[in-house]
């Protein structure tokens, strides 16, 4: 999730486990160390562009570097933090509650987690909260915030409680979209392969529905409020190398970096409706329904066997990102 929510829920593990005279120190440690694993977005190349979506949600993020990225955090805020009067074990301990919590927290959004690496390279999401959701973040920093200051054990338990409830939330709102999205592709006479549910920027309302059928992957928005309601979208041809791009050479780096990408897209990969060059990961897009592309790769007819692909990220902004706000605000109130 967002660096802020990172924190805010490392600190609230390490308040359920400090005492009151500890309450300031272990909310830093947790804070700190709550985001110390996103550190691996550093790790990029000028030559290679696709190698921050390979490291991002890495090693960092494996349940077994756990105890191995708390230590590093311990070291480097003891040594910063030197007139502290906290033991090394003591700053251990509330950095490995800060620290445990992110992989965790990250699989439960739609971006795709490596939790069991090395045994495993697979991109684990849950698909129950959106990687921004205010709804999740806002109460739970407000009652942290109060536990701190308070040095109050039970408003850190009252936050734990609700960051869990409201995951838990996620969790029934996805299987209640999915039956919903089931549903909808069976009226059409379609059976479905690979259906997926994640829920739309900022919110468990509305959720983007993409299954495949037929070599096409069908795009649609399920709202599951308190009445159901369903946002009919679009359909998209699957990226097919043999009839797309005719001219790829098998052995190219651009060939390799396809595979690549469809890794990091768990082969939710399309063309873009404008660029017949670029390849898109069609699962993620402001408005639920639609296609537009949000990031993808870009292939040369006239590139050489060792060029890499081009990275481009499309996001909406000014007018245009206003516009989509308020088309994703109406799905969200059933509009």
């Amino acid at each position: 999730m967002d660096p802020i929510t990172q924190g805010v829920v490392g600190a609230t593990a390490t308040q359920l486990i400090s005492p009151k005279q500890q309450k300031g120190a272990a909310a830093l440690l947790g804070v700190l160390s709550g985001m110390a694993a996103d550190l691996d977005v550093l790790i990029n190349s000028p030559i290679d562009p696709l190698l921050f979506l390979e490291y991002h949600r890495h090693f960092t993020h494996a349940l077994v570097f756990i105890p191995f990225g708390a230590l590093i955090c311990a070291a480097a805020f003891k040594a910063i933090f030197r007139k502290t009067e906290l033991s090394f074990w003591v700053v251990y301990g509330y950095c490995l509650a800060g620290y445990a919590t992110h992989a965790v927290l990250d699989a439960c959004t739609t971006y795709g987690t490596q939790l069991l690496w090395p045994f495993s390279d697979a991109r684990i999401a849950w698909n129950v909260v959106s990687v921004v959701d205010p709804l999740f973040t806002v109460p739970l920093l407000v009652l942290i915030v109060l536990a701190i200051r308070r040095r109050s054990t039970r408003l850190a338990v009252l936050g734990a409680v609700f960051a869990l409830s409201y995951l838990g939330l996620g969790a029934i709102q996805n299987q209640r979209a999915y039956d919903e999205a089931l549903k909808l592709a069976q009226a059409r006479g379609h059976y479905p392969i690979n259906l997926k549910l994640k829920p739309s920027f900022a919110n468990i309302v509305v959720f983007k529905s993409v299954y495949e059928y037929q070599g096409s992957y069908y795009v649609d928005a399920i709202r599951v409020g308190i009445n159901k309601k369903i946002y009919v979208g679009t359909a998209v041809p699957k990226l097919d190398l043999a009839q797309h791009f005719t001219w790829l050479n098998a052995g190219s780096q651009q060939s390799r970096d396809i595979e690549r990408f469809r890794w990091f897209s768990n082969d939710h990969l399309g063309l873009d409706p404008f660029d017949p060059n670029r390849i898109i990961d069609i699962r993620y897009s402001l408005i639920p329904n639609q296609v537009t592309g949000m990031w993808g790769i870009v292939l040369d007819p006239k590139a050489s066997v060792d060029q890499h692909v081009e990275w481009t990220a499309k996001r909406p902004r000014g007018q245009e990102a206003k516009q989509r706000a308020k088309e994703l605000w109406q799905q969200i109130i059933g509009g």
